[in-house]
């Protein structure tokens, strides 16, 4: 079994017997990721947004059941057209055992993966935190240095660590205002959650 049946296999598994699905794959690519959010959703789940998790900032993609209609026939047409996903059937707008999108449905993954990837890096450059951990390093280097007397070592990590945090946070910032143009040109709409950031939602519904 290929890594990508065994990703769908999994994916079967949670839809059938979960409202609330979250995908974990360490070594998957956000493309990978957006293709397995596309065939949730065409069996009646929704993508709701991601977390890093861990040291290492291990993504985790979460969906829920979707409790609208047109969800709901959607699921069911594609429950009985694709009867085999997961066990080695067709896969709705996927090439045979692969998460390759076949044309018809490579704009909806292209979406997808850019707002998993709009919303991963919101969730990897969160302002108060970066600034918060720079400020915080740069001042335990410089109380480190006056009581170690190790001035030509910690100094300089007293300001190059605050400088690394609040340059990552330039950068972050910069390439999500970049993403966010394009999720508004492909009609996205720009949305508060309830932690207050900013997320894209997309055009919807799809038809069944």
């Amino acid at each position: 079994m290929s890594q990508a049946e065994r990703h769908l296999a999994s994916l079967v598994r949670q839809l059938a017997n979960q409202d609330r699905v979250e995908l974990v794959h360490p070594f998957s690519d956000l493309k990978s990721f957006a293709a397995l959010v596309y065939v949730a959703e065409c069996f009646g789940f929704r993508y709701v947004g991601v977390r890093l998790v861990g040291r290492h900032k291990v993504l985790h993609v979460y969906l829920v059941r979707s409790g609208e209609a047109w969800a709901q026939q959607r699921a069911a047409a594609n429950a009985a057209a694709f009867p085999q996903v997961g066990a080695g059937g067709a896969v709705p707008g996927m090439h045979l055992n692969s998460l390759t999108p076949v044309p018809e449905a490579q704009p909806d993954v292209d979406l997808l993966t850019k707002v998993i990837r709009y919303d991963a890096m919101t969730e990897a450059g969160n302002p108060v935190q970066l600034r918060t951990i720079g400020v915080g390093a740069g001042v335990l280097f410089l109380l480190l240095a006056v009581l170690t007397g190790l001035y030509a070592v910690l100094l300089p990590l007293a300001v190059l660590t605050p400088a690394f945090m609040f340059g990552s946070l330039r950068v972050n910032t910069a390439r999500r205002a970049k993403l966010a143009a394009q999720l508004t040109a492909a009609g996205c709409t720009p949305v508060r959650d309830e932690a207050g950031r900013e997320r894209f939602v997309r055009p919807v519904p799809y038809p069944a």
